[in-house]
């Protein structure tokens, strides 16, 4: 057996390993690019088939062309899904987020308070957390 481990040397792992790696990252590539290629709305469908047709003819070159023809679309349209998903957060935020003033928060405290339902360590809790946020 230990003939078999010194029959595939040191460099020949190592290249493998690239190779693999360089498959992995041109797959990435690929997904991009057909993700990109089906997210557009500026071309037609007969122009979609026309670069599928392509990129599954020519998978290497289509995958390049098509990223050098259209970085600068793919770019803008990454950055415009980028800030509607960001605008989507901060909106879901904001209606989620308490949007009561800490006066409002302190007599709902008091009224708990008073009515025995929190005490009076727990009262000051809520207005100091309360008092935090404003």
């Amino acid at each position: 057996m230990v003939v078999a481990a010194t029959s595939y040397p040191f460099l020949e792992v190592f290249w493998t390993m690239l190779i693999f790696f360089a498959f992995v990252v041109w797959l990435w590539i690929l997904f991009t690019v057909i993700a990109d290629l089906f997210r557009r709305h500026d071309t037609s469908g007969f122009m979609k088939v026309l670069w599928i047709i392509f990129i599954i003819v020519l998978p290497y070159l289509g995958v390049f062309v098509y990223l050098i023809a259209e970085h600068k679309g793919m770019t803008e349209r990454a950055i415009a899904s980028q800030k509607a998903a960001q605008s989507q957060f901060d909106d879901y935020v904001q209606s989620v987020a308490a949007k009561t003033d800490p006066t409002e928060q302190i007599h709902k405290a008091k009224s708990l308070l008073d009515s025995g339902s929190i005490t009076q360590a727990e009262f000051e809790s809520l207005k100091a957390k309360a008092l935090s946020a404003a």
